[in-house]
């Protein structure tokens, strides 16, 4: 189907809409529609614009279009609408012209239609009612993360879209439930491996059907209660909150921060203790041929190694330096041969020049130890030192009582006491400290011919993608608070909170790949949010309604082509 463009004999070009047949092995044009017949360059770029809109309502008409007719906000009315093109003879009078109601269709029509080529439209497709629930819910955290019932309040007054509260909660239980039937036997449902899986095979596909490095780190997330349960335990938090139950979350990124998979633990679980869930499900169900699993020196464990070397996989983990035997600790202290290089990055104050220095030991048989040295690093360690100096010696002059400064944590290692009340700085371990300016640790199995030390230590700070998928989860998607107390339904919020997480990582990389810019998470949000419909309606004939969509910027424009859309501005009339 396309626009076609004839020149008459008296000047003139016709406008028409045509479709191409094979008949008898030979290609014929089909006349779908005649848009006019223009006289000057003026009226041929208001036709182009026409046919442009009119082709579109021909094609919706022939696939099911995105944002569907019952989402509009007439579907309070129970009217059915279908949408034409307002001809150029229509006339209007706006002294009549009244706005009925302001609706968002940037995400339905850029995050569903994503929502839906991901393959997450088939979670719940035996239930009908929950399916659509479930995709409108992931919509509406991406728009604006809030309570479940707000939501199902901002998706009527600012989607046109209208779902009972109890509908979503039922949805949440079709995700994740166990049911008790007649006989007391326990049916269990659970679609969080199904939407874990779903999203480990879109990475794949937009990595180019391989993966081998995988990031992996922990955080907390805390409720609003006080109270514990078999899942909401009290525990170390990250988020500064001890008095309050928690849940461990455990996220596995590839290169790029797309989504690999999740776990959810107990609040007082230790860290160190999910690594074996994580290797054994990544062998197990997604079973990649090689791997490199990249995390911090909190996964470090002897016990850990083991778990990745039984596996067949690489590992690159942080190191803790200051936890070796006093014999490595000197060695690498008085280490004089580096391997340097000298890296330039802008950061608010402009160019900075970052001198790197690194050791590639051989820590054992099969186990590498580099060691870095980072004159940026060195300058922070050195800045943040001096900074807790100052406070520390404000704390002095201030306090007669040792015990306030002895139970604070941030300065304890740099006092010594003695007798039962004298307190002042140790000198001997600031400067002992000191030594350790800049230098990190990394610790790997992998081969000096296969990454280099700079290689391993340019994977390794490929962390910072995991710890930015975790702000994105807690900032934007808003992870926590979790106000829900039922183990299922908190299971069921983070599933849906990880579809809407991996639904952003999807269309940053589409974005990237695509224009080579930037998006982030807070950006495509915003620009999406302004791409809005206002239905108008005619208070003299209120069968009379019109749909002006609000301008594009081109940032708007520049993901709508990246997702391959074409979004039209043509008001148009719709009509029962």
């Amino acid at each position: 189907m396309f626009a076609r463009y004839r020149k008459l004999k008296n000047g003139k070009i016709r406008i028409q809409i045509v479709e191409n047949y094979r008949v008898n092995n030979k290609v014929v044009q089909k006349v779908l529609r005649h848009v006019g017949t223009a006289q000057n360059e003026e009226e041929l770029k208001d036709f182009t614009k026409m046919a442009e809109h009119i082709k579109e309502t021909l094609e919706n008409e022939l696939r099911p279009s995105l944002f569907s007719i019952e989402e509009l906000p007439e579907k309070v009315e129970k009217n059915r609408m279908e949408q034409t093109q307002m001809e150029l003879q229509t006339v209007v009078n706006l002294s009549n012209i009244r706005e009925e109601k302001r609706i968002i269709t940037g995400f339905h029509e850029i995050y569903g239609s994503l929502f839906d080529q991901v393959g997450y439209d088939k979670v719940l497709q035996s239930k009908k009612t929950s399916a659509k629930v479930f995709k409108d819910i992931v919509m509406a955290r991406l728009a604006k993360p809030v309570s479940k019932r707000s939501s199902c309040q901002m998706l009527t007054e600012n989607f046109g879209i209208e779902h009972e509260l109890g509908h979503i909660y039922r949805m949440m239980d079709a995700i994740k439930s166990d049911n008790k039937n007649s006989k007391k036997e326990v049916v269990k449902i659970d679609k969080i491996p199904e939407i874990q899986d779903i999203s480990f095979q879109y990475s794949k596909e937009l990595s180019g059907g391989k993966i081998s490095l995988y990031f992996y780190d922990c955080t907390t997330l805390y409720f609003e209660s006080f109270t514990e349960d078999d899942l909401r335990r009290f525990g170390y938090s990250k988020d500064h909150k001890f008095n309050q139950g928690q849940v461990l979350l455990a996220l596995m990124v590839s290169n790029g921060g797309l989504p690999i998979g999740y776990d959810l633990f107990a609040g007082n679980m230790f860290e160190g203790d999910t690594f074996l869930f994580a290797i054994n499900k990544l062998k197990e169900r997604y079973k990649p041929d090689e791997a490199v699993i990249v995390a911090d020196s909190a996964l470090l464990s002897t016990k850990n190694i083991e778990i990745i070397i039984k596996s067949g996989y690489k590992y690159i983990l942080g190191a803790r330096l200051k936890n070796l035997t006093k014999i490595w600790q000197e060695k690498i202290l008085k280490n004089t041969e580096f391997e340097t290089q000298t890296i330039y990055y802008k950061d608010n104050a402009g160019e900075v020049k970052n001198t790197l220095k690194i050791k590639d030991y051989d820590y054992s048989k099969d186990k590498r130890l580099i060691v870095s040295r980072s004159s940026a690093r060195a300058a922070k360690d050195k800045h943040d030192r001096n900074k807790a100096m100052e406070k520390l010696q404000l704390k002095l002059k201030k306090s007669t009582n040792p015990s306030d400064l002895i139970s604070n944590f941030g300065y304890k290692k740099y006092l010594k006491i003695d007798g039962e009340s004298k307190v002042s700085l140790n000198e001997e371990k600031i400067t002992t400290d000191s030594l350790w300016d800049g230098l990190h640790g990394v610790f790997t199995n992998t081969e000096k011919t296969e990454m280099n030390a700079f290689a391993v230590l340019n994977e390794y700070h490929g962390l910072w993608q995991v710890e930015e998928s975790f702000r994105i989860g807690k900032h934007d998607i808003r992870l926590r608070p979790v106000f829900h107390w039922n183990p299922n339904r908190i299971k069921a919020h983070i599933a849906i909170c990880y579809t809407a997480f991996s639904l952003v990582r999807f269309l940053q990389h589409i974005i990237k790949q695509q224009t080579k810019e930037l998006f982030s998470a807070r950006k495509i949000s915003l620009e999406l949010n302004s791409v809005q419909q206002s239905i108008l309606y005619d208070i003299k004939d209120n069968k009379k309604k019109y749909v002006i969509p609000s301008k594009s910027s081109e940032d708007v424009l520049t993901i709508y082509k990246a997702m391959g859309k074409h979004r039209s501005t043509v008001p148009y009339k719709l009509r029962e």
